[in-house]
């Protein structure tokens, strides 16, 4: 028997979604539960696969079964494709199976042609029914233009502006029957000018071109930047929905809308959304007309409104959480088009989340894992400084869209964001309104600014998912964006000007308003603390200074993984004297340079034991090499020749000797404490003389310094620093008469040490895995330099991600894996963590929590999003 590659919505259900993505297995569950969806058919995810591995082709039995099914919808709904009596016009839309707002492409009202349009009109003498329809057939030729033939938008964006110039109009809405009749003739000209042949008048054949399309929309660009940004596979493809088209532009007893079952931006409990009478679903979401609050929606349609408030409280308690809902009003009938999980702001999702456990909705354990770790960091950032705000005056008002504080230049195009920040610029992207091209424009910015647009249109949806701020619907704006510039309150703004935009209240401020740290809901210590109770993981962070190791222990880190010295180094007092250090002839000269230091290092490892009060503080010693210490200028050169009592030229030439080919992999780490064992002398007497003043301070807290050799990859080079370390710090304890227990640990970072971690194991206390170092060496990557090529390896699909912001779980995850396996045996005291940048990175502290790590660590800002992590982690993999 062949593969079923097509379902009705009647074949299935919510729980189908990797076969029928996100939007078909929710218009199958609405139909199931009784509400009024137009009937259709799904083309699975599968299909979109063999389309790939056919060469972009749909293949014989896919096509025969798509034909098959366009059969059974004309049966179910009583009409026909291009039957001139009761014409089947239908939608075409994508629906990954994880929601993608705006990343892939929609067409609708196929199934027109010319004949079916003038026959159409002829069994309807209301003239508004010609308008209806011929503004639903130029549509129809734009929306298939620009979707499967990729005639760009702009074309006919043009020639709609001239003919309402022509007629002296506004909005669309004010062309008649015959205007929208002589621009499907113009849509159609153009057509055929761009692509050489004339527009398609078979149904099937329009139907063929759109599921290709949308097929071909899972590898555009901007779904693959969002791809990656939001950790969906490649792999699983897009489903395709076709079904009947309901008309919201039939008349002013029609419209469409978007609603929220509670507030997006805030998780108040209220329906939320805004409706457009004569309208349909992408004139709300592309923000060209800005829409009516939905509250309105009950006096012009009352018994729809009070159906739809039904819809509305019926999905949010079957699905148990905040819905997202399309529907559409044709002659005052309610249709459902597509309900999700609504997309909503991280304060948004706190809120939800502990309203539903309190109305008995929802577990703890689900709220937990109701709410992307990611979005924690929206929080976290800054808002406006409240004085400052008070003298400010707002210059106008648009609608806050999605929360935050933004300052910064003014730029008009997606590109120019991207070119200013990449030169670190901040910049405000200022648009007439955004479309999904703009994307990587959005993620550059600091906050992104509409002229047109309400809640749901692109801006907010795409900023509320990414954590921008964003303003949208400034109607004020008298927009010029040829020429970069705009007017507002009377004055003139260009490219580069400075402006200020509230998220949360839709102000804008001429200028930069100073920003401040925020202030943290009380929802999120609810959510915090039920994460605590879950989670196994402990979570640290990597702080080289007390205002950082605070600012975490603020945000709940349980220690510190990484403390890197090597930033305490560069202050002048200091760079100056390890410099002495490195240009001594003798050890005698290098002790008494680093002597110098010694101070300086111990009253910062006391700061640190203080503020950490007595959680754990790793320690690794100095890691870089040593050309990354020396002068580069004359002048200092000339100090330290000075201070040398050395010519410049002798002090040039150890600049010289210094330099490495591959310094990542040169004279550095552990291999710098082997050359020159007196660093790590001085290093250990500043961390014990530190550890045993903060313990006589504080005889309550348990100090117990851990001290982390760097860049192992030979046991015999460990048992070596750590006869250094363990004598050197014996002996200061003997000599103070005080009892300090501390331990000798060493990060695994270089693939032979995981190889041979039973080994390593017998010699060290714990193991800290230096993801960032371990992921280069492992993969041959320099971390510096990939960046210039892994655009071409997410565009070929070598890779999904950058595999130093998530870890590769296959290579580097099977090292990490091993190493564990390999070392506890040996050392069943061995206690394991992850210092590199993925410890805060949701999908790799799942990974660390299933094999077994004690703790990750992660810099401060990104705690609460790997203790959410790893409570999520323990509640998916409990029992398993």
């Amino acid at each position: 028997m062949s593969k079923k590659y097509l379902y009705l919505f009647t074949e299935g259900d919510a729980t189908m979604r990797e076969l029928l993505g996100g939007k078909g297995a929710n218009l199958a569950e609405m139909t199931k539960v009784g509400l009024p969806v137009p009937q259709g058919f799904t083309i699975s995810t599968e299909a979109c696969t063999q389309y790939y591995e056919d060469g972009r082709q749909i293949n014989d039995e896919i096509q025969a079964q798509i034909m098959e099914y366009i059969t059974k919808m004309e049966e179910i709904n009583g009409k026909k494709f291009g039957d001139l009596k009761n014409p089947l016009l239908v939608s075409v839309r994508s629906g990954a199976r994880a929601s993608m707002p705006g990343m892939m492409d929609t067409i609708l009202n196929l199934g027109l042609n010319d004949e079916v349009v003038e026959a159409m009109i002829a069994g309807n003498s209301d003239p508004k029914f010609a308008r209806f329809v011929y503004d639903s057939y130029r549509r129809f030729i734009q929306m298939y233009s620009d979707v499967v033939m990729e005639v760009g938008k702009k074309y006919f964006e043009q020639l709609i502006d001239e003919m309402k110039a022509k007629k002296g109009v506004t909005y669309d809405v004010e062309l008649t029957a015959e205007d929208l009749k002589e621009l499907a003739g113009q849509f159609k000209a153009e057509y055929k000018s761009k692509i050489g042949e004339d527009f398609p008048a078979d149904p099937k054949e329009q139907l063929m071109g759109a599921v290709k399309a949308v097929f071909r929309s899972w590898d555009n660009p901007r779904a693959n930047v969002y791809r990656r940004d939001n950790d969906i596979p490649y792999s699983w493809g897009t489903a395709v929905n076709v079904m009947p088209m309901v008309f919201g532009n039939l008349n002013d007893n029609s419209g469409t809308g978007v609603a929220f079952t509670r507030d997006p931006a805030t998780g108040e409990n209220k329906l939320m959304g805004e409706f457009l009478v004569n309208a349909q679903g992408e004139d709300v979401v592309a923000g060209v007309r800005t829409p009516m609050p939905i509250s309105q929606m009950k006096d012009q349609f009352p018994e729809a409104y009070a159906e739809f408030e039904k819809v509305c409280s019926l999905l949010e308690k079957h699905y148990r959480d905040m819905q997202d809902m399309e529907f559409t009003v044709e002659n005052g009938k309610l249709y459902m088009l597509q309900c999700r999980n609504g997309k909503r702001t991280a304060q948004a999702a706190l809120k939800i989340a502990c309203d539903l456990v309190d109305e008995g909705m929802r577990t703890e354990e689900e709220a937990v894992s109701m709410i992307d770790p990611r979005n924690l960091d929206t929080l976290l950032h800054p808002q406006f400084d409240a004085a400052a705000l008070k003298k400010a005056e707002p210059i106008g008002k648009g609608l806050g869209a999605s929360p935050g504080a933004a300052c910064g230049k003014i730029v008009f195009t997606a590109e120019d964001a991207e070119k200013w920040a990449e030169r670190g610029e901040k910049v405000v992207l200022v648009r007439l309104e955004t479309s999904p091209e703009d994307i990587t424009g959005m993620k550059s910015a600091q906050g992104i600014l509409t002229v047109r647009g309400g809640m749901t249109s692109h801006a907010a949806v795409v900023a509320r998912g990414m954590g921008k701020c964003c303003v949208s619907g400034c109607g004020e704006i008298a927009m010029d964006e040829e020429n970069k510039k705009f007017e507002l309150a009377g004055k003139t703004f260009k490219e580069g000007d400075f402006i200020s935009i509230d998220g949360t209240t839709g102000r804008i401020y001429d200028g930069l308003i100073p920003t401040v740290d925020a202030k943290i809901a009380g929802e999120f210590g609810r959510i915090m603390a039920w994460a605590d109770k879950y989670r196994k993981l402990h979570v640290r962070t990597n702080a080289d200074t007390p205002a950082d190791a605070r600012k975490a222990r603020e945000l709940g880190a349980e220690g510190i993984g990484l403390c890197r010295t090597e930033h305490m180094f560069f202050e002048p007092e200091r760079i100056a004297a390890f410099r002495e250090m490195i240009c001594s002839d003798t050890v005698e000269e290098r002790e008494a340079a680093l002597n110098k230091i010694l101070p300086y290092q111990q009253s910062d490892f006391e700061k640190l034991y203080e503020a950490l009060e007595g959680y754990p503080v790793c320690i690794r010693f100095l890691d870089p090499p040593l050309h990354e210490f020396v002068p580069t200028n004359d002048e200092e050169i000339k100090q330290l020749a000075d201070a040398q009592g050395k010519s410049v030229e002798t002090i040039r030439n150890i600049i010289a000797s210094l330099h490495e080919f591959n310094p990542m992999m040169g004279h550095r780490g552990c291999r710098l404490a082997v050359t020159y064992p007196e660093i790590a002398k001085m290093q250990t007497k500043a961390v014990i003389r530190a550890a045993i003043n903060t313990q006589k301070a504080h005889p309550d807290w348990h100090i117990r310094p851990e001290i982390m050799i760097p860049l192992v990859c030979e046991v015999k080079e460990l048992k070596f620093v750590k006869k250094v370390v363990i004598e050197t710090a014996d002996a200061e304890i003997a000599n103070a008469g005080a009892a300090l227990e501390y331990e000798v640990g060493t990060m695994i970072e270089i693939p032979r040490a995981a190889l041979t971690a039973d080994e390593i194991a017998a010699e060290a206390d714990f193991f800290c895995f230096g993801t960032n170092d371990l992921t280069q060496m492992t993969f041959g990557f320099s971390r510096d330099d990939a960046g210039k090529f892994l655009s071409a390896y997410y565009d070929t699909k070598i890779f999904e991600n950058d595999p130093f912001a998530k870890l590769d779980q296959t290579g580097v995850g099977k090292l990490m894996k091993m190493a564990i396996e390999l070392g506890r045996p040996v050392n069943p005291k061995l206690h394991v963590g992850i210092c590199g940048e993925h410890g805060g990175d949701p999908s790799s502290v799942e990974f660390c929590h299933k094999i077994g790590l004690d703790y990750v660590s992660c810099s401060p800002f990104r705690v609460p999003i790997a203790r959410l992590a790893a409570a999520q982690a323990a509640i998916s993999n409990s029992g398993k």
